[in-house]
């Protein structure tokens, strides 16, 4: 039986988003799912239980989850209990709280929809079961150039420091903006061997 992965795209966006490392999972021979979720009607945490009970259908070998920027905060609330073995990698996610979602929130909090809270908050340490990796970009281009942008390197939305979680078991930083990061090849690569082996570098 093949292993699955799961692909979650990030806020305000939709499923295409994650279609080129769908396609490229599905070459590699995993069974790909890319999961439309109302990241402001419903909010991560709904959509968290929502993805918990997905995941307790499958009967695959290993059921891995990919998210982009929310849908990696969506990926690990869905998987820090009891969850079908696999590994996660988020891509410029805000694991740790959003300084853009801090100021956004000032003059505009209902552009986050029921997904601030948990924007603003973020998480405080892994402890689930499942290798967790990130990969964090650090091209400053986007969204932040408008709220007057972000201390350290960052992708344009998300700050290098806000996607470093405790008891995660990589992290890597790459050239790539944050919409940018479900398209790059290097992510793309990267991903891939952390799904075989745990690690963004290839098994020697």
């Amino acid at each position: 039986m093949r292993e699955r992965v799961i692909l979650l795209h990030g806020i305000w966006m939709r499923g295409f988003m994650m279609a080129r490392i769908a396609q490229h999972l599905t070459a590699q021979g995993y069974v790909t799912e890319v999961v439309d979720y109302p990241s402001l009607s419903k909010g991560a945490d709904a959509c968290a239980d929502d993805l918990r009970t997905r995941l307790t259908h499958y009967s695959d070998d290993a059921v891995h989850v990919v998210g982009h920027s929310l849908g990696g905060l969506v990926a690990m609330l869905a998987t820090q209990g009891d969850a079908p073995h696999g590994r996660t990698v988020c891509l410029g996610s805000p694991l740790v709280g959003s300084a853009a979602a801090k100021t956004l929130s000032a003059f505009a909090p209902w552009m986050m929809g029921q997904s601030r809270e948990r924007l603003l908050s973020g998480l405080n340490e892994w402890r689930g079961a499942r290798e967790v990796g990130v990969i964090a970009g650090r091209v400053p281009f986007g969204m932040a150039l408008l709220l007057g942008g972000l201390d350290g390197d960052n992708d344009g939305t998300v700050s290098v420091a806000e996607t470093r979680l405790p008891g995660i078991c990589d992290h890597a930083v790459i050239s790539a903006t944050h919409t940018g990061l479900p398209f790059s090849g290097e992510a793309i690569t990267m991903t891939t061997n952390f799904l075989r082996g745990g690690r963004f570098s290839p098994a020697a």
